[in-house]
């Protein structure tokens, strides 16, 4: 049915990801009348789980990060699903493959000198590219950026060295079996979701905020913007008056390239479960390897920054032969012919996304806050970017969307803010 400017609602929420969630979630504990708007046909923005496969595959976020303190976490075990606590090998080599237990050891230690000059960065230095508190000369710095790559979805020249501080994470992380994005897509038939609803603009001139969409026009007193921040800053809505500080802001927090290729491995009890591979040691062009994630006969690759960029542009199977030519190297010819391509990604051209996650730029880490603060009280922005400590994770976006609702729910006063500061 098409919308018509008498569908009013006290907020209309754009986006249905994470961040949408977590203000869907927060409204629908209110007396607020609201609605969801999303452009795709499915929920849950970059997180997909792909089910048509013989294991389901997480296409986008996989991981609850920071787990002991993640607030999915506790959702995602009430609704029945299953959790693996077994921590990721990320940074080890399996049977230290082209990469000596020494090695591993050293590499390890100049990471964490570099993590403590992030700790110990003053408040009073000026912002710089990460990669400037790289040890000049250390043998570990293109690996090193190679996992800034994994990270951000950037390599360190890139990416501001106080956002980096500002990340907090607790090395703690976990995975769902039956994958992340179907749990937060399950929760979705409960809410007042419209699918294929793409909003256009956005007027914000007058007593209600007009929201245009390709299925016509509604009215809210507060809407709650989703959006991911390459889609904000190419202004895919636009605003009247014009909102110069968000696009500005949106631009200085580009999503980064973060990508997967999942192989089906014959003879897989060959390897162990949950092992993990760098594809080379000595160069930042080069994947990161799950062997056999949950005991699965699969092996999930992971490129990020300027290499998953170029191998999207190179087109469908770029990076399973990739992939496969790292892995021939590591561990011999003969697993040319004992790996079979499942699925790969291209978040960057993901119309809808056009990107993985967001990074700031040098200089700009405070460009987060700036994207996050409400205007005039009845437009509030929510996202991975809008966090302070947890940008790029589900969990921060969950947790930013929670927070615009509160600040929605406040703005239009009692008695559903009482209501709704009532924790769930």
């Amino acid at each position: 049915m098409p919308l018509s400017e008498n569908d009013h609602f006290d907020v209309a929420v754009v986006g249905a990801g994470a961040a949408g969630l977590g203000a869907a979630l927060r409204l629908a504990a209110s007396s607020a009348r609201f609605c969801v708007l999303e452009a795709r046909t499915r929920a849950g923005g970059r997180a997909y789980t792909l089910t048509d496969t013989p294991y389901p595959i997480d296409l986008g976020c996989g991981w609850l990060h920071s787990a002991d303190r993640n607030p999915l976490v506790p959702l995602t075990e009430n609704r029945g699903y299953t959790i693996d606590r077994t921590l990721p090998a990320w940074g080890t080599q399996t049977l230290d493959l082209g990469f000596s237990a020494a090695d591993q050891q050293d590499y390890h230690a100049a990471s964490d000198r570099l993590y403590a000059r992030y700790a110990n960065f003053g408040v009073d230095e000026p912002d710089v590219p990460s990669s400037a508190l790289l040890e000049p000369g250390c043998r570990w710095n293109p690996l090193l950026d190679a996992v800034s790559t994994y990270l951000s979805g950037a390599a360190l020249d890139r990416v501001s060295a106080r956002d980096n501080q500002n990340y907090h994470d607790t090395g703690v992380n976990w995975r769902v079996i039956e994958g992340y994005g179907r749990v937060l897509a399950d929760f979705w038939p409960a809410l007042p979701l419209r699918l294929g609803c793409a909003v256009l603009a956005i007027d914000h001139s007058g007593a209600k905020v007009r929201i245009e969409t390709n299925e016509g026009m509604l009215t809210a007193s507060a809407v709650i913007i989703t959006l991911p921040t390459n889609l904000l800053a190419r202004e895919a809505i636009r605003f009247s008056p014009p909102l110069p500080d968000k696009i500005e802001a949106a631009a200085a927090l580009p999503l980064g390239f973060a990508d997967k290729v999942l192989m089906a491995l014959d003879q897989a009890e060959d390897w162990p479960v949950d092992g993990h591979l760098f594809g080379s040691i000595t160069q930042t062009d080069t994947g990161s390897y799950h062997l056999r994630p949950f005991g699965r006969p699969l092996i999930e690759g992971y490129f990020g920054g300027a290499l998953a960029a170029d191998l999207e542009a190179r087109g469908p199977g770029a990076f399973f032969d990739f992939a496969v030519s790292e892995l021939c190297q590591l561990l011999g010819n003969t697993m040319r012919h004992r790996l079979k391509l499942v699925v790969e990604t291209a978040w960057g051209q993901d119309p809808l996304a056009m990107g993985s996650y967001s990074y700031a730029l040098p200089g700009h880490a405070d460009a987060r806050a700036c994207l996050a603060e409400p205007v005039d009280q009845r437009l509030f922005f929510a996202g991975e970017a809008c966090s302070s400590h947890a940008f790029s994770t589900a969990h921060g976006a969950f947790e930013t969307g929670d927070q615009a609702a509160l600040q929605a729910i406040t703005a239009l006063r009692d008695p559903i803010a009482a209501k709704a500061m009532t924790p769930r």
